[in-house]
């Protein structure tokens, strides 16, 4: 089997280096990949994953069976349906259904409708209605600007004056929606689900992320600043809640409004009084929680795959260890910062994950925000963070920053 895989990032990697052990996958293509990446797949840069016709070409003239889609801008831009309408089969949901993800109010008018537990909202389409809102409104208060923000569009004002400012950042332009959202407080998690319409299986396996750049949950959001699995203070009885009130409720919800998803679903929830409720969607696997999530599986993702195709029973199996990721990013991510900064001490055999660098004469450099994960495995949560940060301590760079305390949650 012929598998491709679309996009440039660490999840990406981690994607390719999983399909690598599966005995179904004879070969693994990457477009456009990175340059770490060329350990376990045939990296072809030259194609951007925009250019959606040269992507169905190549699939075509390479005899690829799947195709694999990592990140939301090509889902929401329907490359599923370009792949589909070639006879390429593809883990990733249709642009239509992939609307989960890309819209904020299609999500939360899909969960009113439903009666599926999230944050109560409004929506806002001009600034000055949004001025006036701000005035009245409860602090703290979300706001998220419809559409993709790759981990960055949303703002939680403490106070009117962060509000203030917030309104100001997101209406630059003259069409916009944001949603305002009720502050929901408690602790996070992310749950990915296996979907094929009407059937959903839910990882056995919760992750947790850290999305603000600074130690305490301090700084803007970001993509990502590193994640750990399994979530042991995270009781099983929240996990089958938010399977029974959210994963299978959502999906069937897709089913009736019309919509056909077939891929992962990242369900981005928190624990409240009244239990779980949704954050966000996203319409594939998380990033960095793919990361530690799937280099946790022991059982063969193809496999996963093809079984949920077929909507067969989907048996996880997990490494009895936990895993700790370390996001190292470009000092002044997620606002402005420079690229082209040596990195090196690192090997690529699965401890570290590539996500913005690139090889200029057989040296790495920077080429993005979030740079590269860093991986710890251990018995427990306590031993796998300290084996993620001799990790991050063998990589040498004077350009990186990162969070000194990612899975700290799990070790109150």
């Amino acid at each position: 089997m012929k598998v491709l895989v679309i996009g440039a990032g660490g999840r990406e990697h981690v994607i390719a280096h999983k399909l690598k052990q599966s005995p179904l996958v004879n070969e693994i293509f990457a477009i456009p990949g990175n340059d770490a990446m060329s350990k376990v797949a045939q990296v072809h840069s030259e194609i951007a994953e925009t250019e959606h016709e040269q992507i169905v070409a190549f699939a075509q003239q390479h005899g690829i069976t799947w195709a694999i889609i990592g990140p939301e801008q090509p889902l929401t831009e329907g490359l599923t349906d370009k792949l589909e309408a070639a006879q390429i089969k593809v883990f990733g949901p249709n642009r239509a259904a992939a609307q989960i993800e890309g819209s904020k109010l299609f999500a939360k008018e899909l969960m009113k409708k439903y009666d599926i537990p999230t944050a109560e909202y409004t929506q806002i389409t001009n600034k000055q209605d949004a001025l006036t809102y701000i005035q009245s409104c409860e602090y703290p208060v979300v706001l998220k600007k419809d559409g993709l923000a790759a981990g960055k569009g949303v703002i939680i004002a403490e106070s009117y004056e962060e509000a203030l400012s917030g309104v100001e950042e997101l209406y630059q332009e003259e069409e916009v929606i944001v949603v305002f959202e009720q502050f929901l407080e408690g602790e996070e998690f992310s749950l990915m689900t296996f979907v094929n319409n009407d059937y959903a299986v839910p990882f056995d396996c919760i992750a947790q992320d850290h999305k603000r750049a600074f130690d305490g949950d301090l700084g803007p959001n970001t993509g990502g600043m590193g994640a750990y699995c399994p979530v042991p203070h995270i009781e099983d009885s929240i996990i089958k809640r938010t399977n029974d009130e959210i994963a299978q409720p959502i999906a069937k919800a897709l089913v009736n409004e019309g919509y056909s998803f077939f891929g992962v679903l990242y369900i981005g929830a928190i624990i409240t009084d009244e239990g779980p409720k949704v954050i966000e969607f996203n319409a594939r696997f998380g990033d960095p929680e793919a990361q530690v999530l799937l280099t946790r599986m022991e059982s063969d993702l193809m496999q996963h795959i093809l079984d949920l195709e077929a909507k067969k029973p989907i048996q996880f199996q997990w490494k009895v260890d936990s895993v700790v990721g370390v996001m190292l990013a470009s000092k002044g991510y997620p606002a402005n910062y420079e690229k082209g900064k040596t990195v090196s001490g690192f090997d690529l055999d699965g401890q570290y994950f590539v996500s913005g660098l690139k090889k200029e004469q057989d040296i790495y450099v920077t080429s993005g925000g979030r740079v590269i994960l860093a991986l710890g495995e251990g018995k427990d949560i306590a031993s796998a963070k300290a084996k993620a940060y001799e990790a991050v301590d063998k990589i040498k760079s004077n350009a990186l920053f990162y969070r000194k305390d990612i899975s700290d949650k799990a070790l109150k």
